[in-house]
């Protein structure tokens, strides 16, 4: 038997357009209210064995209101962005544009002096990898959409080009079944 680990993105914490790199803001208005109407549809989550979240305050927000109670783990940080911290994909594609096409297209790159795409998907599959999750286990963690977006890549043995490919909204859940190493999509 399997373990299962269950990942859901965190509520909202900014509009669409205000979407910043490495963003540590909480829950807004719009996500707390949201993440609020959701409880009754996420409530089997609490049975989980283990509930991890990211440390940002939107992820801990997120499963505070649901009632997880979750444990924050730093390796489930947001992708380091380096010095974009806290700039919009806009305004960095002005300042500039080769850097940000160079991230978009080669994995291994970090022209921002954060993490590499490659890097980040790594991070993420080492922490899925190393959870305590025994066979019929469920864990459960509250992440970044990012974190979703590469734990996918990872379980999937996807390129980390495929990255680019996954669209993540808030609240959104994604079902994993295996052991280290050995990830599968659960879409029961």
């Amino acid at each position: 038997m399997h373990a299962r680990m269950t990942l859901l993105a965190a509520g909202r914490s900014s509009s669409l357009a205000d979407v910043r790199f490495g963003e540590n803001r909480s829950l807004d208005a719009a996500g707390w209210e949201e993440v609020v109407r959701q409880v009754p549809a996420f409530s089997s989550l609490a049975a989980a064995e283990l509930r991890y979240c990211s440390p940002s305050p939107r992820c801990r927000e997120t499963g505070a209101v649901l009632g997880l109670t979750p444990l924050a783990q730093p390796a489930l940080l947001d992708w380091h962005m380096g010095r974009w911290r806290g700039a919009t994909l806009g305004e960095v594609a002005t300042r500039e544009p080769e850097a940000v096409h160079q991230w978009l297209t080669d994995p291994c790159s970090a022209p921002h002096g954060g993490e590499s795409l490659l890097a980040f998907i790594r991070r993420i599959g080492g922490w899925l990898d190393t959870r305590p999750v025994g066979a019929g286990e469920w864990a459960v963690a509250v992440t970044e959409p990012s974190v979703l977006r590469a734990a996918l890549c990872y379980a999937l043995k996807a390129p980390p080009h495929a990255y680019w490919q996954i669209e993540t909204h808030p609240l959104a859940t994604v079902a994993l079944t295996g052991k280290a190493g050995e990830w599968h999509l659960d879409l029961s």
